[in-house]
Order: structure tokens, then C-alpha cells, then sequence
């Protein structure tokens, strides 16, 4: 897209003409915000970011998939992460529930579909760290370090109001402030939320044997228990899904303590373990909009959906939105109409619509078919994993769609052909 991309308002007028400085205008600098931001402006098109760039908590890691680290390379972020990001090569699900229909350990090599790796890990700091730079260095894409406080949406602009006082207008705000989103409450969207009877621990650790750049994913009665690995070898981050007692339990034990806890439950695959990072204990909760959209407005990340800290979905769907509705835009742009018109936010609209729902609805079946000991779930589940384990055409068709859909993936996320 040629620098200066204009739209036409309602009447005919270009936006700038209008007195609308910005086509778009992003709330909330996490990494789908920075990432929605970018793609945008690196078409040409006039854009805001809206937002504090608070920092972020150690310790806490992504693992992002082959799709999304495509899309970090194409905004410029992902050659300083690259470095400091753990290849995840191979995964592997071990069933220990104890239940009679126990299926034996499944592994699942990226390389069976053409991949080096299903995706990488990386601790979320430096992501969010190396967005920023690329936004500060972004031309087209101007940074109002302040909060948002409401957006009030009119005819031919969204007015944002900001908490110091000022004003942001912009012909589509986009929705990036997370899982308490003011700008989705404000809207009236409707929101269905849920919650586990669970928590995650979530730390580094630093064992004594290498991961081999094997991710480990045990389904436990209380949820599953999983070892990403990190650089180096010999470090891995831990999500240990289980009950809230049990997991405000070992959120009080010492370091030593709690790294035998992990060893234990880890079956000493790795060796011994220390930890090696801050702690984190995260509540298991889930939320799903009826609609992604509203008058002038898109939600991506989690002001759209929040997911449980299970099967890495979280930001690697964000970032599916952010990429998604950079296509929206960009086509807008194109074809000279308005990018917060209806037209153009229903289509971003059905093009998230299937995706999100399924990953919803998986993520939610798998932690709920762990938490029962019935005899039938246990038995479809274990089945389930058996033939994805025996049926060579069934195994890649479930890694290549949990890498990325197939089907209406955005254009910078797609494998070159």
C-alpha cells in the first residue's frame, strides 16, 4: 500500500479533510495492541496507539505459533526475540489420570508438516519490548502514552476520550484493553463469562537433563500440567494447572520445595529441578463476546476473549485478530471506504467468528473432560488421542490447524507458496 492511504467518510470526503487526523486508532499497548498498530500503519495508513506502556512481569512466557511468529517477522519484531525464543520442535501428551483408558504417551513432530517447529518460546517481556521499538520507529503510527477513559461513537468518527484530558478521533477504534475492557463494557457488547475451580502456577525452572526442545504436556485429574521449553537446554517455563487449594499450596511453598513438587509430578523426566524465575497464580477463567464489534468499533486479544493458560491459544488468537483485521483495513483502504462501517466491521466479524468459537470450545472441552472421572469422557478422550497418535492423515490435519487454520488465515500469516 503507497504511504498516505485515505478513506472516504460518509459524504464523500477524505478523512484527513474531515478533520479526522487518524483512520485508526488503537486502545492498549499489550502485544496485540502493538501488533494490530503496526500492521496497520506499515500499509500507509494514518494510526494511533492509545495507551500506557506499563511494564511487563518477568517470568511470564508465550509460546508463539508458526502463524503468528510469520506475522511478528513481517512487522519487523520478531529478528530481536528470535535469539532469546525456544524452538518447540516436538510435543508431547502424556495421560496421567489414572483412568482405565489410559492411551500411551503421544508425540507430535512439526516436522511431519513441513515445519522446523510447531512454534517458539519466548519469555513475554522481550516480545512486548521489541514491538515497542518497531512502533517507535513505525512511520504513519503516532503514540498517545495516556489512558483511555470511554470512546463515544458518531457518524463519520469514534471520539476517545482521554484520561489526562484530551482527544483522540479516528474513523475505527480498535479495542485492545484486555480482559476488563472499558471500551467493550461501554459498548454494550455482550459478554458470557465462566469461570474453573482452578489456578495455574506458572514460574521458570532450571532442570538438570535437556528438553531437547520437546514440550511436555501431562493431562492430570486436576488439569493439565505443562514444560515448555526456553534457550539453553536446560530451562523450561512450568503452567501447572490444578485445583485452587492445591495451587495456593504450592504457590506457599519454598523455591526448593516447590521445584520438588514439579520434579515429582514431572515423573524426573528433566532431573532435578530448581526455580529459576518469579512466580505467578493465575485464576482459571474464560470469556467469549457475542459479537467482536460494535458502531465504529473491533475487540482483538482479550477484549474479545479470554482463555485459561491451556494449549498455548491465548495471544496467538489475538494475534490472529490483529492480522485479520489489518486485511479488513487494508481492503477498506483499497477500495477507498470507511474502515469503521459496518460492512467492513461484519466482515471482520464472520472472518473471526469460526475460528474463535472452535478454539473456545476445545480449549474448554479438553479442562473439563480432565476434571470428571467419568467413564465415557475418559474412554472418548483416550480414543481421541489414540488415533490421532495411529492415523497418520488425522495426526497432521489436527497439527496443521492447531498451528494455523487453514481456512481464511490473514495474509501475513499464511506459509509463503
Amino acid at each position: 500500500m503507497s504511504e498516505g492511504a485515505k478513506f472516504e467518510g460518509a459524504a464523500g470526503t477524505e478523512a484527513e479533510a474531515a478533520g479526522t487526523p487518524f483512520a485508526v486508532a488503537v486502545v492498549g499497548a499489550g502485544a496485540a495492541g502493538l501488533a494490530a498498530a503496526l500492521a496497520v500503519a506499515r500499509e500507509g495508513i494514518p494510526t494511533a496507539l492509545v495507551g500506557r506502556h506499563a511494564p511487563v512481569a518477568d517470568g511470564r512466557t508465550v509460546a508463539l505459533l508458526d502463524g503468528s511468529v510469520r506475522f511478528l517477522g513481517a512487522l519487523g519484531a520478531w529478528a530481536a526475540v528470535a535469539p532469546q525464543a525456544s524452538p518447540l520442535c516436538e510435543l508431547q501428551i502424556v495421560d496421567d489420570t489414572g483412568s482405565l483408558f489410559r492411551p500411551p504417551p503421544a508425540r507430535f513432530r512439526a516436522a511431519e508438516i513441513g515445519l522446523d517447529a510447531f512454534g517458539w518460546n519466548v519469555e513475554s517481556a522481550r516480545l512486548v519490548e521489541s514491538l515497542r521499538a518497531c512502533a517507535r520507529a513505525q512511520d504513519n503510527l503516532t503514540l498517545v502514552e495516556a489512558d483511555a477513559a470511554g470512546a463515544v461513537p458518531g457518524e463519520t468518527a469514534a471520539c476517545i476520550a482521554l484520561a489526562d484530558g484530551g482527544a483522540v478521533e479516528a474513523r475505527l477504534v480498535v479495542g485492545a484493553d484486555g480482559a476488563h475492557s472499558p471500551l467493550r463494557a461501554a459498548s454494550g457488547v455482550r459478554v458470557r463469562s465462566w469461570a474453573y475451580p482452578q489456578s495455574a502456577i506458572t514460574t521458570i525452572l532450571a532442570h538438570e537433563r535437556p528438553h531437547r526442545d520437546v514440550s511436555t504436556e501431562f493431562h492430570t485429574r486436576s488439569g493439565p500440567f505443562t514444560l515448555v521449553p526456553l534457550p539453553g537446554g536446560h530451562r523450561s517455563s512450568l503452567v501447572w494447572v490444578t485445583g485452587e487449594g492445591a495451587a495456593r499450596r504450592l504457590a506457599a511453598l519454598d523455591d526448593a520445595a516447590l521445584g520438588q513438587a514439579v520434579e515429582r509430578q514431572a515423573r524426573a523426566m528433566l532431573g532435578a529441578m530448581r526455580v529459576d524465575g518469579p512466580r505467578g497464580l493465575v485464576p482459571m477463567r474464560g470469556l467469549a463476546v457475542a459479537t467482536p464489534v460494535a458502531p465504529r468499533l473491533a475487540l482483538i486479544g482479550e477484549a474479545a476473549h479470554v482463555f485459561p493458560p491451556i494449549g498455548a491459544q491465548g495471544l496467538n488468537l489475538g494475534l490472529r485478530d490483529a492480522a485479520t483485521l489489518r486485511d479488513a483495513v487494508l481492503a477498506a483502504a483499497r477500495d477507498r471506504r470507511d474502515p469503521g462501517s459496518r460492512a467492513v466491521l461484519d466482515g471482520y466479524a464472520r472472518a473471526r467468528r469460526v475460528d474463535t468459537a472452535a478454539r473456545t470450545a476445545a480449549v474448554d472441552l479438553l479442562n473439563r473432560s480432565l476434571l470428571t472421572d467419568l467413564l465415557p469422557v475418559d474412554a472418548l478422550r483416550g480414543l481421541g488421542l489414540l488415533a490421532m497418535t495411529q492415523l497418520g492423515p488425522l495426526r497432521r490435519l489436527v497439527m496443521r490447524e492447531g498451528v494455523l487454520p487453514r481456512i481464511g488465515a490473514p495474509e501475513l500469516m499464511r506459509a509463503a507458496r
